[in-house]
């Protein structure tokens, strides 16, 4: 309820004043114990996100696997974080770039992935000196819950309170609440471009600060030169895996007009060895979508495809099983500006599309409002370093010869355009976790001005 939520964040203001005290070394090894924690309970955790969400079991362990890797990550930085020294024009001047935590993070997790998210936010919030407030997705609860009990043990084992891992369970109502309220000085929201506009407006509009991971209509691009060695397994596992339910699934594979129906051919024999079944069934590649709705945006969109002139040539249907079952599908003969070609639908359709020329592909793989993740599959280096260039891929995830899916925790993660322009996990990433102050200190018994302005 909105009063539970009260008082949690209140707790979690509290809670950061103990944190915020605690040096960043001293964090970073709280936060170790975090990932022990979790990696000693992997298994069941795993078996935990396949329950509740639908996808497989292997994935669900991978998943809480990640977190491990980025509390390991933040380890390392918890000793690395900090800014320059810079040198002053004024004699007998320091110049310095100080960096400190913001306060109370607001993390607001998808169903999709309903740990590894949450692990990418938190640990490196955490080792910058920030407390969180995590809501997780109303229909993966209980994932949320473990895991914060997990957290709040080994908080609590080392005298620190638990409420610097708050969570709150809830529905659109805590969201809003969290989204206007000004105590939240970071707001991270992962989930629809729908949604996080909606989020972005109430940050704004108190000046805060939002961190946006949306959606993503990602392609692959396939030329005539590519090892198709490489293409088949990447496509199938870029739009199939995780039932077609990450952000940066497969949407869209553009395949040069030489080799479409080779391809095509020879994927949807791959998808036809598909093993669909229970996620908790070992051999199963394949599970359920996550909700019914899912299954009825899928259909809409399947039909909406061949109204507007696509070939169904594999799947379309929804499978005769107990539970969320559709049919992975690959559809055919649509234009690259198709209106449903450029929507994204969180469902396992991929639409396949014929091109001639690098340029052409290059501004269809770039003309969908979002911008997260997008693949290129060739042997030509110059045609590679144009695609990683100024005029290729305008995404904020630029892959050659592996698919779209799959990033690694060392890299930033996130896109650009609609969206929503955040990044987390790797690189500089720490950065929207913290305010930095510019601080000039005066050592000398002068006091000249900068620019070499005379106030006498």
């Amino acid at each position: 309820s909105l009063e539970d939520y009260e008082e949690t964040v209140k707790k979690a203001k509290e809670a950061w004043k103990v944190w915020a005290d605690i040096p960043a070394p001293k964090r970073g090894e709280i936060v170790r114990q975090i990932g022990d924690a979790l990696r000693q309970k992997i298994k069941v955790l795993g078996s935990l996100v396949s329950l509740e969400m639908g996808k497989i079991f292997v994935e669900g362990v991978g998943e809480v696997q990640e977190y491990v890797d980025v509390c390991d990550y933040a380890v390392g930085l918890s000793r690395m974080i900090g800014g320059p020294i810079l040198p002053s024009e004024r004699p007998g001047h320091a110049l310095i770039e100080q960096w400190n935590p913001i306060g109370l993070v607001g993390i607001i997790t998808a169903f999709n992935f309903p740990v590894a998210v949450y692990g990418w936010n938190s640990a490196i919030a955490m080792i910058c000196g920030n407390a969180c407030l995590w809501k997780g997705a109303p229909t993966t609860s209980l994932i949320s819950v473990a895991v914060t009990k997990i957290i709040a043990k080994v908080l609590e084992d080392n005298k620190v309170p638990g409420a610097v891992c708050s969570l709150v369970c809830g529905g659109a109502n805590i969201g809003t609440a969290m989204a206007r309220d000004e105590r939240m000085d970071l707001l991270s929201f992962t989930g629809s471009t729908k949604v996080g506009k909606q989020v972005a407006l109430m940050v704004q509009e108190r000046f805060g600060r939002s961190l946006l991971e949306l959606g993503g209509n990602n392609a692959i691009i396939v030329f005539d030169d590519a090892d198709l060695n490489l293409v088949i397994p990447s496509a199938l596992f870029a739009a199939v895996g995780t039932a077609g339910q990450r952000c940066t699934t497969a949407r869209r594979l553009f395949l040069h007009e030489s080799i479409h129906d080779e391809v095509v051919a020879k994927l949807a024999k791959a998808y036809a060895q598909v093993r669909i079944g229970d996620p908790w069934d070992s051999d199963t590649l394949y599970g359920p979508l996550h909700t019914k709705e899912a299954v009825k945006m899928f259909l809409d969109a399947v039909e909406q495809a061949k109204q507007q002139g696509g070939s169904v040539v594999y799947g379309g249907k929804v499978i005769n099983h107990p539970g969320n079952y559709v049919e992975p599908t690959i559809v055919t003969g649509l234009p690259h500006n198709a209106p449903i070609v450029h929507t994204e639908t969180f469902a396992p359709i991929l639409y396949v599309l014929k091109f001639k020329e690098e340029e052409e592909v290059f501004a269809w793989n770039n003309e969908v409002k979002q911008g997260l993740s997008s693949s290129l599959f060739t042997k030509d280096l110059g045609r590679i370093f144009r695609w990683l260039g100024p005029k290729g891929s305008d995404c904020g995830i630029v892959n050659v010869n592996i698919p779209t899916s799959g990033a690694e925790i060392g890299g930033a993660f996130g896109g650009e355009k609609h969206t929503g322009g955040g990044r987390e996990s790797g690189s500089d990433s720490w950065k929207l976790y913290m305010r930095r102050s510019t601080c000039t200190i005066n050592y000398s018994k002068d006091l000249p001005l900068a620019q070499g302005i005379k106030f006498q």
